[in-house]
């Protein structure tokens, strides 16, 4: 979230209040209270979606050998469309640090530190100035084999924040630079992508547990990427969904069956 400076602050009155012009003297009129797109949409206080079409009955939690930790751009935060959050959800160990240029998380650089992880930065390899540091999906297997849990570092923004990410982030030039290649297109229904190439943040962590050999927790995180898709899109249009999409119903059914075998790796969402 873009901060105003104190000056402009300052100079904003509360709502309904009148301001006025420093250099002039002169009164301003009353400006009206800023009000965020769907910031009037009633809200479920667990899963952030619109009560009309709650996600909270299709949560479940997964375990995977590989971590996801996001690179989130501050402006991503306060969207309700981010789909970043979707992996926390369903992973529980994913990690989420907020990228600011001048100020990289502390917490962040000790882990990129720590031995007993693997961190691949994933971004596409069409760029020639960091070619040697680019890896593919065996490298995954490769640390898995060497004893330590790979990471895949999902830099959480639009494509434009993302590049900035990664060409403004010294930490993560040492960083071996994975790109995702998949024939699957996008099925993101609440941004206009690009293209329908470009996968959005829960896609790729999907696409990229599903390659790594985590497919369980893929098809999990597959399933609560389509019903979150499926009830925003169809909260928007103020439609209820009356019956389970396919997805919601396998949902429902790694639910049931985790109370039918407890050896299962996906567990219900508390």
């Amino acid at each position: 979230m873009q901060h105003d400076s104190p000056d402009i602050c300052a100079e904003r009155p509360l709502d309904g209040a009148l301001s006025h012009d420093p250099a002039t003297g002169h009164p301003r009129p009353p400006r009206r209270e800023f009000k965020a797109r769907g910031s009037f949409v009633v809200r479920c206080p667990g899963c952030q979606l619109p009560e009309l079409n709650c996600l909270c009955p299709y949560a479940v939690r997964a375990e995977s050998e590989a971590r996801v930790w996001l690179l989130t751009h501050p402006m991503e935060h306060h969207k309700p469309t981010n789909t970043g959050r979707l992996i926390r959800d369903v992973l529980p160990e994913t990690e989420v640090f907020t990228w600011y240029r001048t100020a990289p998380d502390e917490r962040l650089l000790a882990l990129l530190d720590d031995l007993r992880y693997a961190p691949f930065v994933i971004f596409p390899d069409d760029q020639p100035d960091y070619a040697e540091r680019v890896v593919g999906i065996d490298a995954v297997a490769e640390a898995k084999a060497a004893g330590r849990t790979p990471v895949y570092v999902l830099l959480d923004g639009t494509w434009r924040q993302a590049r900035r990410i990664f060409r403004k982030s010294p930490y993560l030039d040492r960083l071996p630079v994975l790109p995702l290649h998949s024939e699957r297109l996008t099925r993101y229904r609440l941004r206009k992508p690009a293209s329908a190439a470009h996968l959005c943040t829960a896609e790729v962590a999907a696409e990229l547990l599903r390659q790594g050999g985590d497919g369980s927790a893929a098809q999990a995180l597959d399933d609560y990427f389509d019903a979150f898709n499926e009830s925003y899109a169809a909260s928007r249009r103020f439609e209820k969904i009356e019956a389970p999409t396919a997805a919601m119903q396998r949902l429902l059914e790694r639910r049931h069956g985790h109370r039918e075998g407890p050896n299962s790796a996906i567990k219900i969402a508390k």
